[in-house]
C-alpha cells in the first residue's frame, strides 16, 4: 500500500511541470464576460434568417452550422447561385477570442465580418441595402430593432452590432482539458497527457496557445516543407501586399477540432491523424509514429468543450410588402 501511495506521489511530481506548462500556454475557456441579452436574442434571429441572403435559402448557420462544430464540413461552403467557395469555412464557435476574423484577416472584428458574407455575390449575394429592406419590411423586426436600438430605423451598423453580440456567447467551456487546467488533473488520460506533452515539446504551442488554442496569429502554411495547396489563395499577403506574409494564414483554433473537418484553409484533409501528421512534417520537421500521433489526436479530442445550447429561435413572418427572394436572376 505504502509502495503504491510513493509510487502515486512520484508520478504526481513528475506531471507537475507539464500541468503548470499547460495553465500558461492555454487558458480556460470562459463565457463573455458582459452581454446585452436583447441583442442577443435579436442577433440569433438574424443568425438563422435566410432572409439576409438573395435567394433566401442562405443564413449565417447554413456554413457555420451550430449543430457541427461552427462549420459545415465542406471542403468549401456553397454559396449563392450554388457556388462554391474559394476557401474552407472556419468555425464560429470562440471566434471572439481571435486576432481578426477570416483566414486571411481582413475584418478587424466579428461585427466586420458579420456584413461580409452578406453582400458577397459568391457567398449570401445580396446588398446591405438589400437585406436591410427586407428587415424593415418586417412589422415583428422593426419593433425588435426599436426596443434593442431605440429606434425604429434598421440599418446595417445594428444588423451586424446584433449578429456580432449573439456569436460572443458562442463559446465552448468545461472541455476536459479545460477541466485538467482548473486542477482536475485526473480529467485527462494517461493518452491524453502523452499527447500534451508531445504538443507542448514538439512546438506545436508556440502557434496553438491561448485560451482558444490558436487565433492569435498569422503564420506560414510550409515552414520546413512547402504546402501544396487545393486553393490559389494567398493569405495574408492579400491583405497587406507584404512579400513575408504570401501563404501566410490565420492560425486555426484547435477548441472543439474533432468536429471541425475538413482541415487547414483548403480543406483538404479530412482526419485529424493526417492533419498531426501533415503539420508535424511540414511546420515542425517532425515525423510522428504511429503511436505518437494518436497520442496527440487523443490530446485534441479533450479540448471540445460544452456546445451552445439554445432553443432555435421562431423567426417573425414576412409581411405583404417584403420583398421575395430571388434566387435565379
Amino acid at each position: 500500500m505504502k509502495l503504491r501511495i510513493l509510487a502515486a506521489a512520484v508520478s504526481a511530481l513528475s506531471l507537475a511541470p507539464l500541468y503548470t506548462a499547460a495553465q500558461e500556454l492555454i487558458q480556460p475557456i470562459k463565457p463573455p464576460a458582459q452581454i446585452n441579452i436583447g441583442m442577443v436574442e435579436l442577433g440569433k434571429k438574424l443568425y438563422f434568417d435566410p432572409r439576409l441572403s438573395k435567394s433566401g435559402f442562405i443564413s449565417c448557420n447554413s456554413c457555420h452550422n451550430l449543430s457541427m462544430g461552427g462549420s459545415d464540413n465542406l471542403t468549401s461552403s456553397i454559396g449563392d447561385k450554388w457556388q462554391q467557395g474559394p476557401i474552407n469555412s472556419p468555425t464560429v464557435l470562440n471566434s471572439s477570442l481571435n486576432v481578426a476574423q477570416f483566414w486571411d484577416g481582413r475584418a478587424a472584428d466579428l461585427k466586420e465580418q458579420a456584413g461580409g458574407p452578406i453582400e458577397n455575390p459568391g457567398e449570401m449575394g445580396f446588398t446591405h441595402t438589400l437585406a436591410v429592406g427586407v428587415l424593415q419590411s418586417i412589422p415583428a423586426y422593426v419593433r425588435e430593432f426599436k426596443q434593442v436600438f431605440g429606434t425604429e430605423k434598421v440599418d446595417i451598423d445594428a444588423v451586424t452590432t446584433a449578429i456580432a453580440e449573439f456569436e460572443k456567447t458562442l463559446v465552448t467551456p468545461n472541455s476536459r482539458f479545460d477541466q485538467y487546467l482548473l486542477g482536475k488533473t485526473d480529467a485527462l488520460n494517461t493518452d491524453e497527457v502523452a499527447g500534451w506533452k508531445l504538443f507542448k515539446e514538439s512546438g506545436c504551442v508556440a502557434c496553438h496557445n491561448g485560451p482558444a488554442a490558436g487565433g492569435t496569429s498569422f503564420q506560414k502554411m510550409g515552414v520546413v516543407e512547402p504546402y501544396k495547396a487545393k486553393t490559389a489563395g494567398e493569405g495574408r499577403f492579400a491583405i497587406t501586399g507584404k512579400d513575408a506574409d504570401r501563404f501566410s494564414f490565420k492560425v486555426p483554433t484547435l477548441r472543439n477540432v474533432e468536429l471541425t473537418y475538413p482541415y487547414f484553409h483548403d480543406g483538404a484533409v479530412d482526419t485529424l491523424p493526417e492533419a498531426v501528421d501533415i503539420m508535424g512534417r511540414l511546420q515542425l520537421g517532425k515525423k510522428y509514429t504511429p503511436a505518437q500521433n494518436a497520442q496527440i489526436v487523443a490530446f485534441l479530442k479533450s479540448l471540445t468543450g460544452d456546445q451552445p445550447s439554445f432553443a432555435i429561435p421562431i423567426l417573425p413572418p414576412s409581411a405583404d410588402k417584403t420583398p421575395r427572394p430571388t434566387p435565379f436572376n
